[in-house]
């Protein structure tokens, strides 16, 4: 693969994402108290020594400036209206900014280390770093609606790990529509992919939400195509109406719009609404190298297939568009 101009040889991408917990961020990004530690839990032990070469490693990883910035415009919604009460809640606009003016400060691709943190005992690994960009990250990233996922590449014959940040657009949806309808009754819903629960902060009980005017968004789409056009499957039941441009980050006639959307079965939903997957204006998949080597032998498309059903008019191809540069994990 080439990043940059510079030719990677791929050998795998870590077998789950590294949650950015509130602990690990920089202070104005916190929810809770304290300061924030530097140390980040990426997996059990076991695991994260398997994938970054042994126990007690120290390894060169790199971050792309293009990255950072294509993350910082996919989260600028929730930095400019935050569905969370983080600490520095009134200057978070002001943050983003300022921010993005670091980023483009970069060079194209930045380097670091990182090292495990073998003086912590149990089954829980954790990796740590003093360089600039690490703590950069730390900096840009907001807690439980971001996530970083790791790739191990060769580079020159050497191991490298490429790391990227995404924003977790499904995680700010439920966020959002927890704090625009706390305090209602619950709302029910025969169509259980509109529905999402989400705990109260106290724990004491939990509530529903619905997607407004999502019935008639479905039937417009199962009218227009009765059935997902990667399986075939034509039982409504098993379809669920996806979103291209997330709806977390969709205008109100965007939310609304059929041409913003395609009838999918569950596994491919799931994958196109996460952007593991995408598609071309000429109907053909193009699959992520963020998904582990054995995922991609496992979801039963191939790189490149061409999906004649796939319908894709103008207006949807705009919001393809949208999926390519900002949601698919290319």
């Amino acid at each position: 693969m080439i990043i940059e101009g510079n030719k990677f040889e791929f050998v795998d991408t870590i077998e789950n994402p590294i949650s950015v917990a509130d602990s690990w961020v920089k202070s104005p990004n916190k929810l809770g108290g304290g300061n924030g530690e530097a140390k980040l839990y990426v997996g059990s032990k076991d695991k994260i020594e398997y994938f970054f070469g042994g126990q007690g490693f120290t390894v060169p990883c790199f971050v792309v400036k293009k990255d950072l910035l294509a993350y910082m415009n996919a989260i600028k919604e929730e930095y400019f209206h935050p569905s969370q009460n983080y600490r520095g809640k009134g200057e978070m606009r002001a943050l983003w900014f300022e921010r993005m003016a670091k980023i483009n400060a970069l060079p194209d691709i930045i380097t670091f280390h990182i090292k495990e943190q073998t003086q912590i005992g149990g089954v829980r690994g954790y990796v740590n770093s003093s360089d600039d960009v690490y703590q950069l990250i730390r900096e840009i990233s907001l807690p439980l609606v971001s996530y970083i996922s790791a790739m191990h590449l060769i580079y020159n014959g050497h191991p490298i790990y490429y790391w990227k940040l995404f924003a977790d657009f499904q995680e700010i949806e439920k966020r959002k529509a927890y704090i625009e309808n706390y305090g209602m009754s619950s709302l029910q819903d025969d169509d259980d992919e509109w529905i999402v629960c989400e705990e109260k902060p106290t724990r004491s009980a939990s509530m529903r939400y619905t997607r407004e005017g999502q019935d008639e968004y479905r039937k417009k789409l199962l009218e227009e195509c009765p059935f997902c056009p990667i399986t075939m499957i034509n039982e409504e039941s098993l379809l669920i109406a996806s979103h291209i441009k997330p709806w977390a980050v969709s205008t109100l006639h965007e939310k609304k719009d059929p041409n913003n959307g395609f009838i999918l079965s569950p596994l491919y939903d799931k994958l196109f609404d996460r952007g593991f997957i995408t598609f071309s204006d000429e109907k053909r998949v193009s699959i992520s190298n963020w998904l582990s080597r054995q995922v991609k032998e496992r979801i039963g498309i191939k790189e490149n297939q061409f999906f004649q059903f796939l319908p894709i008019n103008s207006e949807r191809a705009k919001y393809l568009e949208y999926h390519r540069q900002t949601v698919f994990k290319g």
